[in-house]
C-alpha cells in the first residue's frame, strides 16, 4: 500500500479548496469514490516528457518544494465535487477553471519552474480517474439510452396495443350500433306489421259491425213496418170494437125503451128489429176479422152501422120523448086532480101529525133499506153503544190522574191523525207506526214531555179504539170535504189499522153509518113521535139552536165521508201482508152500488154521492168487474139517471149534470181515470 504524503495533504488542506465545507454524511457511492481517489497513482502519459524536460529543474528547486506544492495546489485547474453520489452522470463533476488573471500571475510566478514528480503523479491519477469516470459514464449513458430505447419500444408496443384495443372497441361499438339499428329496424318493421294487422282487424271488425248494423237496420225497418201495420190493425180493431160497443149500447138503449113501450103506449118493435139486424151485421164483420186484423173496409162498415144506429136511436128517442111528454102531461093532470081531492079531505078532517110525516117523506128519503142492511146497521150501532159504555168510567172520571191519562191518550190519537197527508210515504208510515204501537200497548209519546200507554188504565184500549175510529171519520167529514185528494192517505192508514185491529174497523163503520147513513146505503124513515130536528140529525144534518145547516155544507160533508169510504174499500196498507184479503174490499163497493140502484133516488143527495163514489172507486171497479161494471154504468145512465132528473128541481140539476157528463165521458172513452190523490208506488218510496 503506497505511503501517504502528509505534506501534500496538509498543503491541500491549506488550499482554498481544502477549506471548503463538505457534507459529513457520505453515501455509499461517495465512499467508494473516496477509496478510488486514495488508491495508488498511475503514471501520466506525459510522464516521459515531464521527466525529460523538468527533472533537473525540479531537483534544483527541491528546496522550494513546499512552496511549489502550495502553488501547485493553486494551479490553473481545481476539482469541485458537485455531488457525492458516485452513480450520477459525468456532468456532476465540474472542472472549474481558475480565473485568467490568477493564471497569468501563476504563469508569471511558475514559468521558470517545473512540476514535481508528485504533481505529475497527481495529474496522471486525476487524468486516469477522469478517463475511468468518462468510460463509466459512457457505459451508464449507453445503458440509459438502451433503457430509453427499451422504454420507447415498450411505450410504442403499449400504444400499438392500446390503439388495437381502441380500434377493436370502436369496431365493437360500431357493430353494436349496427345491431341496435338493425333491431330497431326489425322492431319498427314488426310494429308496422302489427299496426297493419291491427288496422286490418279493425277494418274487418268495422265491416262486420257495419254489416250487422245494416242487417239490424233492415230488420228494424221490417219490424217497424210490421209494428206500424199491427198498430194500424190494432187501431182498426179497437175502432171496430168501439163501434161495436157503441152499437151494442144503442141496442141496449133501444131495448130499455122497448121495455117501457107499454107504459108509453106506443109500438117500438120495428126499431128493436132493425137495431138487432145492424148489430148482427157488425158482429159478423168482427167475427170475420178474428183471424187477423180488420181492414179499413170493415171499419167503414162499422162506422156506417153506427151512423145508421144513431139515426135509428135518434128517431126512436124523438118518438119516446113525445110519448113521455104526453105521459107527463097526463100525470100532471092526474096529480092536480089528486091534490084537489086531498085538499077536500083535509078540510073535512082535523089536522094530524101524519101531514108533517108525509111532507118530510116527500122532501127526504122515500124508501126503506132492505132488512139485512138494517140488521147490520143496528148491530154496528149496538156495538158502538156497548163500547161507549165499556170505557164510561174513564170518560166520566174526575180524578186528575185519570183525566191526565185520558187527555194524553186523546193527544196520542188526534195529533197523528191530524198530521196525515200525501206529503211523503215515510211520514205516513211513521204516523201509522205510532198509532199501531199505541194499540199494541207500547209506550208512545203524547207529543209532550210524558209517555203514554193503554196499559195505564183498564178501559184505555176500548177508549183508544172508539176515539181513533171517531177521529178517522171526522177527518173524512172535515178534511176530505175540503180537499178531495186527502181521501187516500187517510184511507191507507184506516185500512192498515183495520187489518191489524178489526174492532177499529167495525167502530169506523158504526161512526160512518151514524154520521152518513147513505154509506149503507140507508135512507132513514120518519117515525111517529120523532121531532123534525131529531129527524134531520138522523138524516145527517147538523142542527144547532134549532138551525139546520145549509144544504151545500151538508152535501160537502156527506161527499167527504163517501169519498173516504170508497177509498178505504179499494186501498190497502202498502206494508201489509198481501196474501190476506182486504177486511172491507171492493165486493162491498159493488154491493153498495147494487143496493143504491135498487132504491128510489133522492133529489140532490143520490146524484151527488153517486158521482163522488164513482169518481173515487170507479177505476178500481172497472179493473175488477170489467164488462159487468160497464153494464152497470149503462144502467145508471139510461135508467137510473132519468129517474133522478124527474125528481130534481132546476136548483138541484148541477149534481145531475155533473153525474151525466161523468157517465158519458167514461162510456165514450171506455175508461175511468185514476182518482185525484191516488197513492202510486213512487209515493211509498218517498
Amino acid at each position: 500500500m503506497p505511503r501517504r504524503d502528509w505534506k501534500t495533504l496538509e498543503a491541500l488542506q491549506e488550499s482554498p479548496k481544502g477549506k471548503l465545507r463538505y457534507d459529513t454524511e457520505w453515501s455509499l457511492d461517495e465512499e467508494e469514490l473516496l477509496e478510488r481517489s486514495m488508491a495508488s497513482c498511475m503514471l501520466s502519459p506525459h510522464s516521459a516528457w515531464v521527466l525529460d524536460n523538468m527533472v533537473s529543474p525540479v531537483q534544483r528547486h527541491t528546496s522550494n518544494t513546499n512552496s511549489l506544492s502550495t502553488q501547485e495546489t493553486r494551479g490553473s485547474y481545481s476539482v469541485k465535487a458537485v455531488s457525492p453520489d458516485f452513480e450520477t452522470d459525468f456532468s456532476d463533476f465540474v472542472i472549474k477553471k481558475t480565473p485568467e488573471s490568477h493564471q497569468d500571475s501563476m504563469k508569471a510566478e511558475t514559468s521558470p519552474k517545473l512540476l514535481s514528480e508528485i504533481s505529475a503523479e497527481v495529474e496522471g491519477s486525476i487524468y486516469l480517474y477522469r478517463e475511468a469516470e468518462r468510460i463509466k459514464m459512457q457505459n451508464k449513458i449507453q445503458k440509459r439510452l438502451e433503457m430509453f430505447v427499451q422504454y420507447e419500444k415498450n411505450f410504442a408496443d403499449q400504444a400499438t396495443e392500446q390503439l388495437k384495443r381502441f380500434e377493436e372497441m370502436m369496431e365493437l361499438k360500431q357493430r353494436q350500433e349496427r345491431d341496435r339499428l338493425q333491431e330497431q329496424l326489425e322492431e319498427g318493421s314488426k310494429e308496422a306489421l302489427g299496426q297493419q294487422e291491427k288496422l286490418k282487424e279493425e277494418h274487418r271488425t268495422r265491416a262486420k259491425l257495419l254489416n250487422r248494423k245494416l242487417r239490424e237496420a233492415e230488420q228494424q225497418r221490417h219490424l217497424e213496418q210490421e209494428r206500424i201495420r199491427q198498430e194500424e190493425g190494432r187501431d182498426r180493431e179497437r175502432r171496430l170494437c168501439f163501434l161495436q160497443q157503441e152499437v151494442l149500447q144503442l141496442v141496449q138503449q133501444i131495448e130499455v125503451d122497448y121495455k117501457h113501450q107499454e107504459t108509453l103506449r106506443m109500438d117500438l118493435s120495428a126499431y128493436s128489429q132493425r137495431g138487432n139486424q145492424i148489430c148482427g151485421i157488425l158482429s159478423s164483420v168482427v167475427r170475420s176479422s178474428e183471424s187477423g186484423f180488420p181492414t179499413q173496409e170493415d171499419v167503414n162498415v162499422g162506422e156506417r152501422s153506427l151512423q145508421e144506429m144513431q139515426a135509428l136511436v135518434s128517431s126512436m128517442q124523438k118518438e119516446v120523448s113525445a110519448a113521455e111528454e104526453r105521459r107527463k102531461a097526463e100525470e100532471v093532470a092526474e096529480r092536480v086532480k089528486q091534490k084537489e081531492l086531498e085538499k077536500q079531505q083535509t078540510k073535512a078532517q082535523a089536522p094530524a101529525p101524519a101531514q108533517t110525516h108525509q111532507k118530510s117523506q116527500k122532501e127526504g128519503l122515500q124508501e126503506k133499506a132492505s132488512p139485512c142492511i138494517m140488521k147490520s146497521y143496528q148491530q154496528l150501532q149496538n156495538m158502538c153503544e156497548q163500547s161507549l159504555n165499556d170505557f164510561a168510567p174513564l170518560q166520566d172520571a174526575r180524578d186528575p190522574k185519570v183525566k191526565a191519562i185520558r187527555g194524553d191518550l186523546q193527544k196520542a190519537i188526534y195529533i197523528p191523525v191530524s198530521q196525515i197527508s200525501s206529503k211523503a210515504g215515510s211520514n205516513l208510515k211513521e204516523i201509522f207506526e205510532k198509532l199501531n204501537n199505541l194499540l199494541l200497548g207500547k209506550r208512545v209519546s203524547s207529543f209532550g214531555s210524558s209517555m203514554i200507554s193503554v196499559s195505564q188504565h183498564p178501559q184505555a184500549l176500548d177508549f183508544v179504539y172508539y176515539k181513533l175510529a171517531e177521529k178517522l171519520v171526522k177527518q173524512g167529514e172535515e178534511e176530505i170535504a175540503s180537499h178531495h185528494e186527502a181521501a187516500f192517505p187517510i184511507a191507507a192508514v184506516a185500512s192498515g189499522i183495520w187489518e191489524h185491529h178489526p174492532k177499529v174497523g167495525e167502530l169506523f163503520l158504526a161512526h160512518l153509518y151514524k154520521k152518513c147513513p147513505y154509506a149503507l146505503p140507508f135512507y132513514p124513515a120518519f117515525k111517529e113521535g120523532t121531532s123534525i130536528e131529531e129527524y134531520q140529525r138522523i138524516l145527517g144534518y147538523k142542527v144547532e139552536d134549532s138551525q139546520v145547516e145549509q144544504q151545500d155544507n151538508f152535501l160537502k160533508r156527506m161527499s167527504g165521508m163517501i169519498r173516504l169510504y170508497a177509498a178505504v174499500m179499494q186501498i190497502r196498507w202498502y206494508y201489509s201482508n198481501k196474501q190476506e184479503s182486504h177486511p172491507h174490499g171492493l165486493n162491498y163497493a159493488w154491493q153498495w152500488l147494487g143496493q143504491l140502484l135498487n132504491m128510489e133516488p133522492v133529489a140532490d143527495i143520490t146524484s151527488t154521492l153517486l158521482y163522488d163514489f164513482l169518481e173515487v172507486c170507479g177505476n178500481a171497479l172497472m179493473q175488477t168487474y170489467h164488462f159487468q161494471f160497464w153494464k152497470l154504468l149503462l144502467l145508471i145512465k139510461n135508467e137510473y139517471l132519468p129517474r133522478i132528473e124527474i125528481i130534481s128541481t132546476s136548483a138541484q140539476m148541477g149534481s145531475v149534470t155533473r153525474l151525466r157528463l161523468f157517465l158519458e165521458n167514461s162510456i165514450k172513452k171506455n175508461e175511468i181515470p185514476l182518482p185525484k190523490g191516488y197513492l202510486s208506488q213512487s209515493f211509498w218510496r218517498s
